[in-house]
């Protein structure tokens, strides 16, 4: 998925004149949490609710009054991403930087802004969940064809997978989570142990050796 599918569009922006009071007006009126600052069409900062919060705050030693511009508030320079970048790289940077949006840059043009509720919606998306369906976690080895065998004893079961997420696990397994258009997933799972998969959820029933 990328960034172009889920970033939010036409983007409302401030001046880094406007006070910090038009702009707390702006936040409370429209539920923001994040506004680029554009100055001239070139971005130039983003303002967040928190910021604003900090500034204002009688802990901040350098404390600014809501008369003050939002200039020396918002947090500068502003980290970015492209549209046509794969959204779990937006999810990376916002992660690593601690952050909570990315405005959207088409080379110098704001197109968009990625929020991390963004980020949830597309994981909720990515996964499924908001489909009729069930969840199946399965360890598979580490080796070709394994991925293959499980989806191959699904479809002979006219099982519908509707997503399939993988990672790996310390113990050198793939970890793998379905969504599947089915609700037996207890029985799919314990078939599948009988058939020598290792089932983590939901939990088979134990069967003799």
């Amino acid at each position: 998925m990328l960034v172009r599918e889920m970033m939010r569009s036409p983007v409302t922006t401030l001046s880094p004149e406007a006070t910090l009071k038009e702009a707390c007006a702006l936040f409370q009126a429209r539920d923001f949490r994040h506004l680029p600052v554009m100055e001239a069409d070139r971005l130039v900062g983003v303002l967040t609710d928190r910021d604003l919060r900090w500034v204002t705050s009688s802990l901040c030693p350098g404390r600014l009054g809501l008369e003050d511009p939002v200039r020396g508030a918002m947090s500068h320079p502003p980290i970015t991403i492209a549209p046509l970048d794969p959204v779990e790289d937006a999810a990376r940077i916002m992660r690593e930087h601690k952050i909570g949006c990315l405005p959207v840059m088409d080379g110098a043009r704001l197109v968009g802004i990625l929020t991390g509720m963004d980020i949830l919606d597309t994981l909720i998306r990515l996964t499924g969940i908001s489909l009729p369906s069930s969840r199946l976690e399965v360890a598979l080895a580490d080796r070709p064809g394994e991925l293959a065998r499980l989806t191959a004893f699904l479809a002979a079961r006219n099982v519908n997978i509707h997503s399939i997420l993988t990672y790996p696990d310390p113990d050198q397994a793939v970890r793998t989570v379905l969504r599947i258009g089915s609700s037996q997933a207890r029985t799919l799972a314990d078939e599948l142990t009988r058939d020598g998969f290792r089932v983590l959820w939901p939990q088979p029933k134990p069967w003799p050796h």
